[in-house]
């Protein structure tokens, strides 16, 4: 095991559970994540390797004879009517027979209804009457020749979910961990591997389950397909029920008028509408009408009465463009039904996840890792709903007065939910506090800089906020320094403002983003070689998951002429970091003469365990540069005190990398027909910068 998972196991002792035991026990079981891990969470959660592999074969047993696969239904109730009484696993719904004056349950994959189920028990269980909740349940056979009497009897049930925890323990408990290996044990726990991911797309993944810790949050996800968008709200928590887009009615939401029952709203705390976006779509004004009041005040209406409910709304959808061709043509919100692209419906979302950060799922990206059993991660979301961080950071930061309400609304709930989810005893320091509300501030400001290019009437805001010494810090998203000629701009045509019109005009100039970013990408974006660039001296920052950065763009006119360069990087042991040298050195090609020799050495550190490896892939570099007019050397240096990352020229250039020549986030390196394979534009970055230095 890792040191974390060591860790994992010493401090939360029977509470955590190895991720990888829920595919190895699902089988062809269509059961959520959370069912599974309840089982596992009572036989494996241990770190002893024997006792995980009895529990495994007890949770299959339990599946094989109490789980209900609706193919072998009949086999199951003949099963129950033989033996008189059987243990069954399964989804149970409830609903209120007005002619008998009785609840009946309702068995999904058995296919047995009108089973009679008293009254304590679904006021005990009320989610039994909206949706069903799966449960552990004892059935009953009793032949009887009343026709109107069921044979079917309900002997016990019991929902999978956690009964009992305790709060103060896990709040002592996190005191154990560093804020970085707590963000890598909740990854672990949605089923993820940190390793693979960097801190900005780990705090992406954090905000998604905001609306299980915050009462009333708003939050929408667009992105590609394939992201898990919504398997977090499917998988994760018995709190939270994801529905279909096209399902989505007033009764089924709200209230039913005519039966007065109650819907969705009033008994999940999260409710998650599933592709969400299709301009085709057809959708019920009349609900979007009553989803802008509950989104804004926390309450609907029935008949005459008003009531108010805490759940959270999530909506997630595909895109159908890519990002630049959104905000050339549209806007962020462009996938939307046309009912729900509307400005005082989006202006009651709190926070907008950019899906398109966000990497395709594969095989590898999962966790054979420690995490939290998911019911108990689950239990305290839902406990911490209670509590109110917002106003944390208030000690330390001010917002921006330009903010609106609704813009302090939105970065306050997300604010206050991050630090439940991160800090749940409230002991973070300034500079962890800063770094969740500039996240909190940029999720908002997605939604309002979009809002802007809807409709004109919006007053332009300068998203900032001041620290203790009155300094302002302006806050951009990322689609903003990547594509800033485009990004603040109005779609205008005659007569008004329509998204879709080729017409744009500039907007928000009064509100620049941090200078170093826009710089960073349009030196990204600059073409090498011509009369017109002028080399200067600069320094670059470059955000996590960043695209359109290529190593001709970036350095290409910087190494043009020299006929000597020095390359300085202690981290060229893999074969993904050796491959980003050879990608330097084609660079280095193309800005180079065909008649031209130039002599490129490198300066490293011998790997310690694989130092042959890499000894025989610098040799190939070798070998391969000689026949293009380069000629290519390595030394290792084996003082250890080589810490410096540049490139060096023989024509007074120094360029100082932060991280070296390994700026790119991982991507499947053998697949020949991916464009992050074959063009490094197309790659995601991680956070890195760069000084052009002239010596």
């Amino acid at each position: 095991m890792s040191q974390l998972d060591d860790k994992i196991n010493q401090h939360f002792a029977g509470l955590v559970v190895r991720k990888d035991l829920v595919k190895a026990v699902k089988g062809n079981a269509i059961v959520p994540t959370y069912v599974l891990e309840y089982l596992l969470g009572q036989y494996c959660a241990t770190n002893d390797e024997a006792t995980i592999q009895a529990g495994i074969d007890t949770v299959r047993e339990i599946l094989r004879k109490h789980y209900v696969h609706r193919n072998e239904a009949g086999l199951v109730r003949s099963t129950i009517k033989e033996k008189g009484r059987h243990k069954v696993i399964d989804r149970i719904s409830v609903a209120l027979n007005d002619k008998s004056d009785a609840y009946e349950a309702e068995f999904s994959n058995l296919g047995v209804k009108k089973v009679v189920i008293d009254s304590a028990t679904v006021k005990a269980h009320p989610k039994l009457l909206v949706g069903g909740v799966w449960c552990i349940a004892d059935l009953e056979y009793m032949f009887t020749e009343d026709k109107n009497a069921t044979p079917w009897i309900l002997a016990s049930i019991k929902p999978i979910q956690l009964s009992h925890f305790d709060f103060d323990a896990y709040v002592e408990a996190r005191k154990q961990f560093t804020t970085e290996e707590w963000i890598d044990l909740l990854i672990q726990s949605v089923g993820f591997n940190p390793q693979l991911f960097g801190k900005r797309n780990k705090l992406s993944q954090l905000v998604r389950l905001i609306p299980f810790c915050e009462r009333n949050f708003n939050l929408i996800e667009l992105g590609p397909k394939g992201t898990g968008k919504s398997h977090i709200y499917s998988e994760f928590s018995p709190h939270g029920i994801l529905i279909s887009g096209g399902e989505v009615t007033v009764p089924k939401l709200f209230v039913n008028n005519s039966s007065g029952k109650l819907g969705l709203v009033g008994y999940w705390d999260t409710v998650a509408f599933d592709e969400f976006a299709g301009k085709q779509k057809k959708v019920d004004k009349a609900l979007v009408d009553i989803m802008k009041n509950y989104m804004a005040n926390k309450s609907f209406s029935r008949g005459v009465e008003t009531l108010g409910a805490e759940a959270s709304m999530v909506f997630v959808g595909n895109t159908d463009h890519t990002v630049p061709y959104m905000l050339k043509h549209s806007d962020l919100f462009d996938p939307l039904p046309e009912k729900f692209h509307d400005s005082a419906f989006l202006d009651r979302l709190h926070s907008y996840i950019p899906g398109w950060e966000v990497d395709v799922i594969r095989g590898e990206m999962f966790s054979s890792g420690f995490g939290f059993v998911v019911d108990y991660l689950a239990e305290i979301l839902r406990s911490l709903r209670s509590h109110d961080f917002s106003d944390r950071y208030k000690a330390y930061f001010r917002l921006s007065d330009d903010l609106s309400t609704r813009d302090r609304d939105g970065i306050n709930k997300t604010f206050s939910g991050l630090m439940k989810i991160l800090f749940p005893g409230g002991d973070a320091s300034q500079q962890e506090i800063e770094d969740i509300l500039r996240v909190a501030i940029e999720g908002r400001k997605r939604v309002k800089d979009q809002l802007l290019r809807i409709d004109s009437t919006y007053p332009a805001v300068r998203f900032s906020y001041f620290n203790s010494s009155g300094s302002e810090c302006l806050v951009t998203t990322l689609e903003e320094d990547e594509y800033p000629n485009s990004y603040h701009r109005q779609i205008q045509v005659e007569g008004g403002i329509v998204p879709g019109s080729v017409q744009e005009t500039e907007q928000f100039e009064h509100v620049a983003a941090r200078p170093v970013a826009p710089s960073a990408s349009a030196a990204a974006a600059t073409p090498t070689g011509g009369d017109a660039i002028q080399l200067k001296e600069k320094h670059l920052v470059f955000q996590e998951n960043q695209r359109g950065v290529n190593f001709d763009k970036l350095f290409g006119p910087y190494l043009a002429g020299a006929r000597r360069i020095v390359i300085t990087d202690p981290y060229l042991r893999m074969f993904h970091q050796q491959r980003n040298l050879m990608e330097l050195l084609e660079t280095i090609s193309k800005v180079s003469g065909p008649e031209d020799e130039v002599a490129v050495h490198v300066v490293t550190v011998e790997d310690e365990f694989g130092g042959d490896r890499q000894s025989e892939n610098f040799q190939k570099i070798t070998d391969a540069c000689s026949a293009i007019g380069i000629q290519f050397s390595w030394v290792y240096d084996r003082t250890g005190t080589k810490h410096d990352r540049d490139i060096m020229t023989d024509h007074g250039w120094k360029i100082v990398l932060s991280r070296g020549l390994d700026i790119f986030q991982r991507f499947e390196l053998n697949d020949a027909f991916s464009f992050t394979n074959r063009m490094q534009q197309h790659r995601q970055c991680k956070e890195f910068n760069v000084t052009f230095v002239k010596i």
